[in-house]
């Protein structure tokens, strides 16, 4: 295929294929019809067809060529599954868009310091496992770094101390960025403020600009609550979690427009990674009977 592409990439053979989609020709004429040397015209002749766009047999003194389209249909069809993937309803390309529409509508909003101030976001999840499950990969470093970040970041450094007044550090890279080579894609510091484990988590986590201010403050609230709880004794009786996270944002700088842009989608990304690891989880706890994800980290 990168033969072929470059076979075709130069324009005076390109129009040499346009003249031989017409009816094969010889040399001479193709030369004439494309005001161009006959020598040229030959080498150019020779490089597609060891690209395998042309053929040519020899008739007399002349050398006549026609165009195979099988490596044309090829080719069509290769750019036609590209764009098909890149095309695909829901897909990275869809929330490329979104993102997109985001970063446009925020950055016109954040005229002033505190545009943002109050803006608030809510999600709710039901999880697979119990919430003593679910708490563990909302506050055990290991676990969250399996889904604390978009699908195309991966953490790079983390720190949760999951008790009032533990700190939290929150570095992330691209995803393809196997050796941190890449700059780093973000960085975010805040403070636990209530850690009732199985129950509830609220803290305070602020990205950082390029200089070390910060963007905004995001107050972050996490609800669990066992499905199919009994309203009389307030005990569930399931074996999953009902999850109500809230965002509201304070301290908003004109600068923390792009960052807020991403809330909406980033984090749910992030919450969908969530729900599949405790899928995944649940799984092998049911399957060995172990409540140990250490082997998952």
């Amino acid at each position: 295929m990168d033969v072929l592409l470059a076979a075709l990439a130069d324009p005076a053979r390109w129009r040499l294929v346009s003249l031989l989609a017409e009816r094969p020709r010889s040399v001479g004429v193709l030369a004439q019809l494309a005001e161009a040397r006959q020598p040229q015209t030959t080498k150019h002749l020779q490089t597609l067809e060891r690209a395998g766009v042309v053929t040519s047999q020899r008739t007399g003194q002349r050398r006549v060529y026609a165009l195979r389209p099988v490596a044309l249909r090829d080719l069509a069809a290769a750019l036609n599954r590209l764009a098909d993937t890149a095309d695909q309803v829901g897909g990275p390309r869809t929330t490329y868009h979104r993102h997109g529409l985001s970063l446009d509508a925020e950055r016109l909003a954040a005229q002033e310091s505190g545009w943002a101030d109050g803006r608030s976001f809510r999600f709710l999840r039901s999880l697979t496992g119990r919430p003593e499950l679910v708490w563990r990969h909302l506050t055990e470093a290991s676990l969250l770094a399996r889904w604390w970040t978009p699908d195309d970041l991966r953490v790079s450094e983390l720190v949760f101390e999951a008790r009032p007044g533990g700190r939290i550090v929150q570095e992330y890279r691209d995803a393809e960025d196997a050796d941190g080579s890449d700059l780093v894609a973000g960085r975010a510091e805040g403070i636990v403020d209530a850690a009732r484990p199985g129950e509830h988590l609220a803290y305070r986590l602020s990205p950082l600009l390029p200089d070390g201010g910060l963007a905004f403050t995001a107050h972050v609230d996490f609800d669990l609550r066992p499905t199919d709880t009994d309203t009389n004794t307030g005990t569930g009786t399931g074996t999953g979690t009902d999850l109500d996270v809230r965002w509201r944002i304070t301290d908003s700088t004109v600068d923390s427009a792009d960052f807020i842009a991403g809330i909406e989608i980033g984090f749910g990304q992030s919450l969908d990674k969530l729900a599949a690891a405790l899928a995944a989880d649940s799984h092998d706890i049911d399957r060995t009977g172990s409540t140990d994800t250490g082997s998952t980290k």
